[in-house]
């Protein structure tokens, strides 16, 4: 993958690294985990303001980093175009001149009409001469994402770049970035703690703890497989439970959980008598009948009670009891008041078998 981004670091500490990511131009890869987990020391490695003690760091077929070999390439000569969530803007600086600072290295004419063209593209047009202070939040995070992207960088780096603006702000700087990386020809990594957020943004997450990546994906790839009870966890996946394999069917195996047996996709690499985990997104929670389909055996209904319910804008994210366990499902507002849905109410919901992914059971 030359025109790409590859790395591969490793330490023992002072921050622990255990990490390969492959990044191809024009894609966007998200680093999702908790705080300490080493994502923005990857993106300072690839920035060159860290240097690991082994790996080696290669973009657009160029060596940045090998220690083996011991190139270290300097910060300048990376053309790293990089945001961060406090957008790093010169305060003393208007908007076009915090651009233009970027791009010392040519020509003041051409640096200016570049200039002048990004604050365009990020929809600043008008505001060139405004300071720092007299722009919002997002359209610092505009000026800031301009003079990232003005130096024509081969790699650009995202450091939590929204957390900084407020939601509606968020929402509109998601769609324009969306809209700019159509023309993007470089790799995108995205420093987030937001699942929603990569979800959104990304082609794929690689999601670390303790400075290892336990896995890359799809978004969808993560949430519908995790590869172990930690990354779903990491994902905020709130149906994780223990259970027992029974017996593999034909179509399907079918598991206990608490005094419920449920039926699943057929899962034959574990042997009946098997103790397991088993983990579901909130979507495979249903109030009503699934309608009838290919896997409709696989429709598990189940009574639980309900224990809480915290509204979240348009839906409402139910907590449901049942024996020892809590299961969590999302329902939309309309539907959560057609149902009359009440807290210490008992219904029936049904678990959608083909949602459900087993995993081995935690030693």
């Amino acid at each position: 993958m030359p025109e790409g981004l590859h790395l591969r670091l490793s330490q023992d500490g002072p921050i622990p690294l255990d990490a390969e990511i492959a990044c191809a131009a024009s894609e966007v890869l998200a680093l999702v985990g908790p705080s300490g987990s080493g994502k923005s020391t990857l993106l300072r490695s690839i920035a060159g303001l860290y240097t690991p003690r082994n790996g080696q760091i290669r973009c657009a077929g160029e060596t940045w980093f090998d220690s083996r070999n011991s190139i270290r390439m300097a910060t300048a000569q990376r053309r790293v175009g990089m945001v961060f969530q406090n957008f790093a803007l010169f305060p003393h600086l208007n908007a076009l001149d915090n651009i233009a600072e970027a791009m010392r290295d040519i020509p003041r004419e051409e640096r200016y009409q570049r200039a002048h063209s990004w604050l365009q593209r990020v929809h600043l047009d008008g505001m060139e001469k405004r300071l720092p202070r007299q722009l919002s939040g997002g359209q610092q995070q505009r000026v800031a994402i301009a003079r990232a992207l003005a130096r024509q960088p081969r790699v650009l780096l995202l450091d939590e770049p929204f957390s900084a603006v407020d939601r509606a702000t968020r929402e509109v700087l998601y769609q324009e970035l969306a809209e700019l990386r159509e023309e993007l020809k470089m790799p995108v990594l995205l420093v987030t703690h937001d699942l929603d957020e990569a979800t959104l943004l990304a082609d794929r997450m690689s999601i670390l703890h303790h400075g290892k990546i336990l896995q890359t994906d799809t978004p969808d790839g993560l949430l519908t497989a995790p590869a172990s009870s930690e990354v779903a966890r990491l994902l905020g996946m709130r149906n994780l439970f223990s259970g027992r394999i029974i017996q593999h069917e034909s179509t399907h195996t079918l598991i206990q959980w608490q005094n419920q047996l449920l039926r699943v996709h057929h899962h034959p690499q574990f042997q009946p008598g098997t103790p397991i985990q088993w983990v579901m997104p909130s979507s495979g929670v249903l109030l009503m009948p699934a309608r009838p389909h290919e896997d409709e055996m696989l429709d598990n209904p189940v009574r639980v009670e309900i224990e809480n319910m915290l509204a979240l804008g348009e839906r409402y994210r139910i907590t449901l009891r049942f024996a020892e366990d809590r299961l969590t499902m999302h329902v939309p507002r309309y539907l959560a008041q057609r149902f009359s849905l009440a807290l210490g109410q008992t219904l029936q919901v049904r678990l959608r078998g083909e949602t459900i992914h087993l995993l081995p059971a935690q030693a």
